[in-house]
């Protein structure tokens, strides 16, 4: 049994694939309203329209319905990871926890797999992140996504249970470096959508992926990651695809913000809250990251794009 808590596109995507391996998979929303319209339309019209629940997905309401068995896939935004643990303690005991989010937490500075381990100690935590679209996953399209458990015992047993016939996964023990991959490209991305959205070029978007790799090299390593693991699917890959795709919600967030158009305050842009915890870590840390500080200032305010840009070519020249 496999129990995803979070019915957004993500979460509806991957619950989709596992259930053609043929097993139970439990769909849970925190929204009763919500999960009685995935019941009746056998559909996640608002998230993931188009897209049939398989008769063996079973929406739930209730996280005491989660057999004490099920795997336990959270797919619900970073910033609610922490509410979620702590107001639900109780069900996550002992049990394993596999973050399905990007990001680090605003207040804490920290990424999934550490909020996991901060508020439910006994329980065992994991990441799957990677270059993947839900609207890809969910329509049977090859992806192949990382799968990060320091316990290399149970991150095989995870690795086997969690693949699909559409979904290659590939197995790490490094979480520092998978979920911090998967956390910073998301704003290197907003940073390329301004880029594009400017009219500045292809070429400064490419100028800025490469020197915004370096960045997230630069504190995964300080933090303890291992640089196979960025330039793995989890970093260069997700880098990749969140950079260039319009599929994107960090790009096409940086893109309104460089066309100077409004963006859907309903669409979740894990980038924007993960520029300021980056920043405010980099600081504690003493690194420097003049990309992830020049988003940010966008974001408040301090600075539009021409002076964001500036921010950037106006900074001493150094060996590569």
């Amino acid at each position: 049994m496999i129990s995803v808590l979070g019915a957004g596109a993500f979460g509806t995507a991957v619950a989709v694939s596992l259930a053609r391996n043929g097993g139970s998979v439990q769909l849970w929303a925190h929204d009763p309203a919500h999960v009685e319209a995935l019941r009746q339309a056998r559909e996640n019209v608002l998230r993931l329209p188009g897209v049939p629940l398989p008769d063996n997905v079973e929406p739930i309401e209730r996280l005491d319905d989660v057999p004490p068995e099920a795997v336990i896939l959270l797919a619900v935004p970073m910033q609610t990871l922490r509410h979620l643990l702590q107001d639900n303690a109780e069900h996550f005991l002992a049990r394993t926890l596999v973050a399905c989010c990007k990001g680090m937490d605003l207040k804490t500075h920290v990424g999934p797999v550490q909020t996991i381990s901060d508020c439910v100690p006994t329980a065992m935590p994991a990441i799957l992140t990677g270059p993947s679209f839900a609207a890809d996953i969910a329509h049977g399209l090859p992806t192949a996504l990382t799968l990060a458990c320091r316990d290399e015992r149970v991150g095989k047993a995870l690795q086997q249970s969690l693949t699909t016939p559409n979904l290659r996964i590939y197995r790490t023990t490094d979480t520092i470096g998978a979920e911090l991959g998967g956390a910073l490209k998301n704003v290197i991305a907003i940073a390329c959508g301004v880029v594009i959205g400017a009219r500045l070029g292809d070429s400064a978007r490419a100028a800025l992926m490469t020197r915004g790799y370096a960045e997230m090299q630069r504190m995964a390593l300080r933090l303890g990651a291992k640089p196979e693991t960025l330039a793995g699917l989890s970093g260069f890959g997700d880098l990749a695809l969140t950079c260039t795709s319009e599929g994107s919600r960090n790009f096409r967030f940086g893109l309104s913000l460089g066309q100077g158009e409004p963006f859907d305050t309903d669409v979740t842009v894990e980038g924007a809250a993960t520029a300021r915890a980056a920043l405010a870590r980099a600081r504690e840390l003493g690194i420097e990251m003049p990309i992830t500080g020049a988003v940010t200032a966008l974001l408040d305010g301090q600075v539009d794009v021409r002076q964001a840009m500036d921010m950037l070519l106006s900074r001493p020249l150094k060996d590569e």
